[in-house]
């Protein structure tokens, strides 16, 4: 049991002190240099406290540089330096984010892709379903039917696009990468590239990287037991580009099984193996992380990005976050598919964020294709199955400094749906769409 109670945050407000955090952050920070031992980082987290005790004086609150300095020099102490490194450029990182998160706001992204987004902001012009008030007057005037013909169409015009220039590329082309953030519409989008292909013969051979998991126990958990399954750490990377390059010279190589009820890799467990026209199919977050196909030539790769970029105002001239869209796709489909809580995906949605502006948004200008996944229609749908909790979120994180992601997230989405009018009738989503992968009833298997 420590003596210290409390903690000073940057932005100066006083929270409880969890040693569980300092924990996890020495265990992830071994993780990202291939390091899995819970009980070192343990070791090391009581050192730092002990060490915090003797060092803070009576009546004192220690902040969070203070705690961080001491996790740095405890780490070099004890011979770790490559942690303590992973350590210190991964609290550079965020140094540096704090820094220029005003300048980033103000000024263009070159992680943005521009021409695409004005694409989807002309056609959603076009179409009257820019602002809220016109989507509203949409639902109002029965066009919504009209609304998802339009959008639907344009939908699978990217991904035949898409599907048009793997062909073009047919003699080089021996891999089909599929990524984008967390509930962007991969697994939709892949199936139906597939579709497309096997069109002209060619043959598709998924390579499912969710079997790739370190077992349940190697992962970092925070002080509310909660795991990071965003981060590529969380994935066997060597592995993945091993069975790749052996797949793509002939041999025969059986990938691991990962059992998400037990929390268990089982090692070598299904054959695989390629003939000469085979194309791998991989549908991933973390496709265009450098390391899962490090040792394959870029020629051999399609790189093919998704991600909904709504073009949707409000009545302050504010756009809807594609982040906050797929956030609610996400909690219908964990509870339809994995029967978590909704209120579960929102606060771990602190962790698919992070992991996706350090490991996903940053390559999104070094694929060969973007696809637009956004429904206009999608959000007055959400609000008839969602609406009531996020005013509830919005309320009950308010006041707690430990849940001020959540209430952030949650507080915006409110604010957005009470702009939106509710629609309830989801027959309107055809059952080959992308969104039928978040509500369910399509024609899929997921």
């Amino acid at each position: 049991m420590t003596k210290l109670t409390h903690v000073i945050k940057r932005d100066g407000s006083v929270v409880p002190f969890t040693p569980e955090r300092i924990t996890n952050a020495i265990y992830r920070a071994a993780v990202a240099v291939g390091g899995r031992d819970r009980a070192a980082s343990e070791a090391l987290a009581a050192q730092v406290i002990a060490q915090l005790e003797a060092t803070t004086p009576e009546g004192e609150i220690p902040n969070i540089e203070q705690i961080q300095d001491m996790v740095e020099k405890v780490l070099i102490e004890n011979g770790h330096a490559k942690v303590a490194k992973a350590y210190i450029l991964y609290r550079e990182e965020r140094a540096r984010q704090r820094e220029k998160r005003t300048d980033r706001d103000r000024m263009p992204s070159g992680n943005i892709p521009w021409p695409k987004l004005w694409q989807t902001l002309d056609w959603a012009c076009s179409h009257n379903v820019h602002t809220t008030a016109l989507l509203n007057e949409a639902i109002r005037h029965d066009r919504l039917h009209e609304i998802v013909t339009a959008a639907e169409a344009a939908y699978h015009e990217d991904v035949e696009n898409a599907a048009n220039m793997i062909l073009d590329r047919r003699d080089e082309v021996r891999m089909v990468l599929v990524t984008g953030p967390s509930s962007s519409g991969k697994t939709t989008t892949t199936i139906k590239i597939g579709e497309h292909l096997a069109e002209f013969g060619f043959k598709l051979i998924t390579l499912n990287i969710d079997h790739y998991f370190y077992d349940l126990d190697m992962h970092p958990k925070d002080e509310f037991g909660d795991y990071d399954f965003e981060t590529p750490q969380a994935l066997n990377m060597k592995l993945i580009n091993q069975n790749l390059t052996d797949l793509f010279e002939g041999r025969e190589v059986r990938i691991p099984y990962y059992d998400f009820k037990t929390g268990k890799s089982v090692p070598e467990h299904t054959p695989m193996k390629l003939g000469k026209q085979d194309i791998v199919l991989i549908d991933s977050l973390h496709g265009l992380y450098p390391e899962m196909t490090e040792d394959i030539p870029n020629e051999w790769k399609f790189k093919l990005y998704i991600e909904p970029l709504l073009q949707l105002k409000d009545s302050q001239g504010h756009y809807a976050r594609w982040t906050d869209v797929r956030l609610m796709r996400r909690m219908l489909r964990d509870a339809s598919h994995r029967a978590y809580d909704p209120t579960q995906t929102l606060l771990h949605w602190h962790y698919v964020r992070s992991s996706e502006m350090r490991h996903i948004i940053p390559y999104i200008n070094t694929t060969d294709t973007i696809v637009n996944s956004a429904m206009p229609y999608e959000l007055p749908l959400y609000k008839a199955k969602l609406g009531a909790s996020f005013a509830r979120w919005a309320e009950e994180y308010k006041d707690n400094p430990l849940r001020r992601d959540a209430w952030e997230r949650a507080d915006r989405v409110n604010a957005l749906f009470q702009e939106l009018d509710a629609f309830e009738d989801d027959s309107i989503v055809p059952e080959n769409s992308v969104i039928r992968e978040f509500i369910g009833g399509g024609i899929y298997k997921y």
